[in-house]
């Protein structure tokens, strides 16, 4: 899941709508200038770019579970690669050794992660005692229209993706020891133009687990079927599931997690 391969370049073309989330979620994180953060989950770094803006005496860990992500994000970067560390790293598994991180920004991305509990003990594990998790992603209900219309289309399959509850993420925060814990959903409806931009952005990004488990022979027709049935005015039905939490003092961990 996180560590699926993206087509990156087509990515940083058409992810606008994650751009405009990321950067409403970017103006989340208080920053003085001169901190380390990790962009956990950096995509194509348009997000990151805009976070380096805000650390002028500070660095970034630019981190995804996909290369050709990672590739793309060096090229955006590249007149700022000396504050940038680029790691290639899977967010469901425990993390490279790294010196501990002020704040982690992640936008668009723990959705694809499927072990939540996971996930969240692995970024606690590299951030300094009162820290920051500035975080969005899909959230319960996101792009239902999309997966309804998919399995219409004869793949059943709901996909990798981990679309939480606002509150099962709170507990699953605090217990993984952080505290100041506010979590939220809200809806994001986005229009798309049918046609080229519509099939477009559901073969790179909302089908592309779907596509890798068929044939390359049927991929057109299946994005075709899906795009037909959001209609001539296609709105997909996006849920963000919104973050905000500080890294307690360690040793504060409970047993576990309400799924």
């Amino acid at each position: 899941m996180t560590t699926r391969e993206w087509d990156a370049a087509t990515y940083d073309r058409i992810s606008a709508p994650q751009l405009r989330w990321g950067l409403a979620v970017l103006e989340r994180l208080a920053l003085a200038g001169d901190e380390r953060v990790l962009d956990a989950g950096c995509g194509s770094g348009r997000v990151t770019e805009r976070l380096l803006e805000r650390l002028p005496r500070g660095t970034v860990v630019a981190l995804d579970g996909s290369e050709a992500m990672l590739q793309e994000a060096a090229r955006r970067l590249a007149p700022h690669l000396s504050r940038v560390e680029l790691v290639h790293a899977d967010l469901g598994q425990p993390l490279p050794a790294m010196a501990p991180v002020d704040a982690i920004l992640s936008t668009a991305v723990f959705h694809w992660v499927p072990d939540h509990d996971a996930l969240l003990r692995h970024l606690a594990a590299v951030m300094r005692p009162g820290g920051r998790l500035v975080a969005q992603c899909g959230g319960a209900g996101n792009v239902a229209s999309v997966l309804r219309a998919a399995c219409e289309a004869g793949e059943g399959w709901d996909g990798p993706q981990h679309f939480a509850t606002a509150g099962a993420t709170r507990r699953r925060l605090e217990v993984a020891g952080f505290v100041e814990v506010e979590t939220w959903l809200h809806e994001e409806p986005t229009a798309f133009e049918a046609g080229e931009q519509l099939t477009t952005f559901l073969r790179t990004v909302i089908l592309g687990a779907h596509l890798e488990r068929m044939p390359p022979e049927r991929h057109d027709a299946f994005v075709q079927a899906v795009a037909a049935r959001l209609g001539p005015h296609p709105v997909v039905d996006y849920v963000r599931l919104n973050i905000l939490a500080t890294r307690g003092s360690p040793g504060r961990r409970a047993e576990s997690a309400e799924p």
